[in-house]
């Protein structure tokens, strides 16, 4: 299990995560990224006037993530487990949709309160097709999570639902769910959440 973390949240997944499921898992928590920029999988401009652009650096990011940051992981704890998965919250659920149609090295994906309503995102998915088809697709929102007054956020709603049925239509196994609150309620429990569900055979 691969996940990108903002501010190295890591360890309160991790045991938050094994209190939501009996799977046998090892976590890899990835953190000290450029948030706009590793995560973000095309540049955009920013969705508020005072932050920074989003400089569009997911592949290359995904690039040094697959093939250098994981093999080290795995080869310094002495891992080789059965299949590799990969969640993220808010930009690194988008990143998570986004690398199922860069590489195969994710057959499970957990997109938990992604942030799609990035601009291009619907396009992308309908135009382009998944390197492979993963195993299982998590997906899940706050049902107040577009309930805000910037236009472009507010899009985070349809957009969802829009990657869910155009995944679903390619035949990929799609799990959809609406938590309480808004964006910033009970991160830790909805990637809890997430996590256990693509762990779940």
């Amino acid at each position: 299990m691969v996940v990108n973390t903002v501010r190295g949240e890591g360890e309160s997944i991790l045991k938050a995560a094994r209190s939501a499921t009996e799977a046998d898992f090892s976590m890899i928590a990835v953190s000290g990224l450029d948030w706009n920029r590793d995560m973000s999988p095309w540049e955009a401009p920013p969705i508020y006037g005072s932050d920074p652009p989003f400089a569009g650096g997911a592949s290359v990011y995904l690039q040094e993530l697959t093939e250098r940051t994981i093999p080290a992981a795995q080869e310094e704890a002495g891992l080789c487990p059965e299949y590799a998965a990969i969640a993220g919250y808010s930009l690194a659920g988008l990143f998570a949709i986004f690398s199922l149609y860069r590489t195969d090295a994710f057959s499970r994906a957990a997109s938990v309160s992604g942030s799609l309503w990035f601009p291009g995102i619907i396009d992308f998915v309908r135009r382009n097709d998944v390197v492979r088809v993963p195993d299982k697709v998590y997906m899940s929102l706050g049902d107040r999570e577009s309930k805000v007054r910037n236009e472009a956020l507010s899009k985070v709603e349809i957009n969802s639902v829009q990657v869910r049925d155009t995944l679903a239509s390619k035949g990929i196994d799609v799990v959809y769910e609406t938590n309480p609150g808004n964006h910033f309620r009970d991160p830790e429990m909805r990637m809890a959440k997430g996590i256990a569900r693509i762990l779940t055979s």
